[in-house]
């Protein structure tokens, strides 16, 4: 009998203009956690989704428990056991959580096949409680949390006897707290027997959870570690290729005047009169980062909303450059706003356009890239080529590239390039760095500061603890809509910081 549970040998997957997977080795033994590290780009999410049937691999061999398999498609996955949690959920968000999950393997009855809902709500609700997965199987998805959504789709897996787990950037779109109880399911399930692999590119949480780690760059394996013995360090140079700076260096900056000025800004949810952003006050000057910092659903994304005019306000005042821009267009905002939104995929590009077009989306109707309401082709190309290169956005083939083909994070590089190559005095960015690799973070980091010495007014929202502490001048926390704290990010501790998000303290 093998040791090993999973073998992915000699796998190589080509897609046109690009080898993703170049002849990669990987094993996974039975009950261990293993990490899959790598760049944006470097191939791990396609040689998952090889492991899982969406691919078909150009040469290479499967095998489970020593015996090669044939994986022609998900359904096959799942009869092997093998099941996957994809970085962008596969949920209905008008089905309960309960038909999610058993949705293609739903319980039925007699020649009429009549569906035997209460046994599968009860095995859902056994498992729920086993792992520690607090999901309410009556619940519609489009009403719950991202971090209840990703649970669902563990329960999914679970639900289906899976025994090898695949985990897509799991935390991408987690708060500090959800990605806590995430690690604490991961290793219960592990210590349950189950195998895990846990694509990411968090360093931290690699060492927090994983037995070993396999590491690719630009769709070549690099090399297996033991994770209690290599650095994050050393892991970060694996995978990127040269030392990386972790820790931003800051110089003081004086800010100037207010480029931004929120004044009482109300907005109230949809379907029903709690105001979601309650009463909130702020400005943003020339020369700073102000953060706002806050557990997910704390009103953040409204808030932005509201400033970007995807959401109505219901009270107060909006001031860009002194001007009043309440109830301005989006396209009127644009010419002074920047917004690098936090959905990419549903407000930051058109997935079925190409690159070069998804470059030009807020400035195709003005020259150089029209006249007379033609564009110009040739420009749009010589402009997209310029930003491709200059902000390292990886693409198979280049400008013509469908945004859908790409991997997140060069996704998130191109939205990055557009939005601070309009040069505008206000940059909203709203985890800018999610999901993204240390390579990067680093880099997307070092573009937040350039603007904020270049004179620029930036506004971030970020979970991301280091983030809020290490990048802003100033942090302000929201709680339950509101701003209940302004913190400065030299004198705050992430203990500090932790008691105003959960409301158990406040200073304004």
């Amino acid at each position: 009998m093998s040791e090993y549970i999973i073998e992915m040998l000699n796998i190589t997957k080509e897609f046109p203009g690009i080898i993703a997977n170049d002849q990669i080795t990987l094993q996974l033994k039975k009950g261990e956690i293993h990490a899959l590290l790598g760049e944006n780009g470097a191939g791990k999410s396609t040689l998952m989704s090889v492991l899982f049937g969406l691919y078909q691999p150009e040469k290479g061999e499967i095998r489970k428990n020593g015996e090669t398999v044939r994986i022609k498609d998900p359904n096959d996955a799942n009869a092997l056991g093998i099941g996957m949690v994809h970085q962008h959920f596969k949920l209905v968000e008008v089905f309960s959580v309960l038909d999610n999950i058993i949705l293609g393997v739903e319980p039925a009855q007699g020649p009429l096949g009549v569906l035997q809902k209460a046994e599968a709500r009860k095995k859902v609700l056994e498992l729920s409680e086993r792992y520690g997965l607090k999901v309410d199987p009556d619940a519609m998805v489009e009403d719950i949390t991202v971090g209840m959504q990703q649970r669902t789709e563990i329960l999914k897996m679970l639900y289906r006897d899976n025994e090898v787990l695949i985990f897509d950037e799991p935390t991408a779109v987690l708060t500090p707290q959800e990605i806590d109880e995430l690690m604490k399911i991961m290793k219960g399930l592990a210590a349950e027997g189950k195998s895990i692999l846990f694509i990411t590119h968090k360093l931290d949480e690699i060492k927090a959870v994983a037995d070993r780690c396999t590491v690719l760059r630009k769709g070549r394996c690099i090399g297996t570690v033991d994770v209690a013995t290599t650095s994050k360090e050393e892991l970060s140079e694996m995978m990127v290729g040269r030392k990386v700076q972790l820790v931003m260096d800051k110089q003081p900056i004086e800010p100037g005047e207010s480029v931004l000025t929120v004044q009482n800004l109300t907005v109230k949810g949809r379907r029903n009169a709690k105001a979601l952003v309650n009463d909130v006050s702020f400005n943003v000057r020339r020369g700073e980062i102000v953060c706002i910092a806050g557990i997910d659903g704390n009103g953040q994304s409204e808030l932005v909303y509201a400033l970007t005019g995807l959401m109505k306000s219901d009270k107060g005042k909006i001031y860009l450059n002194g001007q009043d821009v309440t109830h301005a267009s989006i396209r009127e905002r644009s010419a002074g706003m920047s917004h690098i939104p936090e959905d990419r995929h549903k407000h930051g590009l058109v997935l079925d356009y190409t690159l070069e077009d998804n470059l030009v989306l807020k400035r195709y109707f003005k020259p150089p890239f029209s006249h007379r309401g033609f564009l110009n082709f040739a420009e749009i190309r010589r402009y997209a080529n310029g930003l491709i290169e200059r902000f390292d956005v990886r693409s198979g083939q280049g400008a013509t590239t469908l945004a859908r083909s790409m991997s997140g994070g060069n996704q998130q590089k191109a939205i990055i390039a557009r939005e601070i190559d309009m040069g505008n005095d206000l940059l909203i960015a709203v985890q800018p760095t999610r999901g993204l690799d240390v390579g990067a973070i680093e880099y997307i980091r070092k573009e937040l500061l350039a603007q904020r010495d270049a004179g620029k007014a930036v506004l971030l929202v970020s979970l991301e603890l280091d983030e809020v502490l290490e990048v802003p001048d100033r942090i302000l926390v929201m709680y339950e809509g509101a701003i209940v704290g302004e913190l400065d990010p030299r004198y705050t501790t992430a203990k500090e910081l932790g008691l105003y998000m959960a409301g158990a303290q406040r200073n304004v």
